[in-house]
């Protein structure tokens, strides 16, 4: 195999947009992490940058939303809603954002992401309730839900260590270096 197929075999990794510093959360803020081995991966180009809210269509900054009724995967089977504050139904739009990030880790035949906690979209263990609380609930945002029915691994930004290991088990099960 030549260089420039092992450099176009070698796995992606999607990457919530805000932990890569862009200021595209629900307060017009980012959520930026630093990890080297992240940093490699951007050097390598090798992360996807991608905010599920805004390709869904949702503005920055915007209001605060979360879950009602359940989590990702209820929000997808239509038996939970994703309200703002207000009361809002924003679900199309999070439905939206969650299909454009399948379709663009099946474009890039992306195996793994590492999605932001917490979030009605990105969450990936733990959700907040629907009562703008704050509390906590198992369970995961609407895009983190559909990446993992479609068979792809996802992570919150506290597992990068877990998501990069996951990484070079599929570099080297295709047969190509992680770094």
């Amino acid at each position: 195999m030549n260089d420039t197929a092992d450099h176009t075999a070698r796995p992606k990794l999607l990457v919530s947009a805000c932990l890569l510093g862009k200021p595209v959360r629900y307060d017009g803020e980012a959520k930026t992490i630093a990890h080297a081995g992240l940093e490699r991966l951007l050097a390598e180009e090798r992360i996807v940058p991608f905010c599920p809210e805004v390709a869904g269509g949702l503005p920055v900054p915007r209001a605060p939303a979360e879950i009602i009724g359940g989590d990702g995967d209820a929000v997808l089977a239509g038996r939970a809603r994703v309200e703002t504050r207000a009361g809002a139904d924003v679900s199309d739009r999070f439905v939206e954002g969650a299909r454009q990030a399948l379709a663009l880790c099946r474009q890039h035949e992306i195996p793994a992401a590492v999605l932001t906690e917490l979030s009605p979209s990105c969450g990936s263990g733990q959700i907040y309730d629907g009562s703008f609380t704050r509390h906590r609930i198992d369970g995961s945002g609407v895009t983190a839900a559909l990446l993992r029915q479609h068979g792809i691994a996802v992570f919150g930004q506290s597992q990068l260590d877990a998501a990069l290991a996951y990484l070079q088990e599929k570099s080297q099960a295709a047969g190509t270096s992680f770094s």
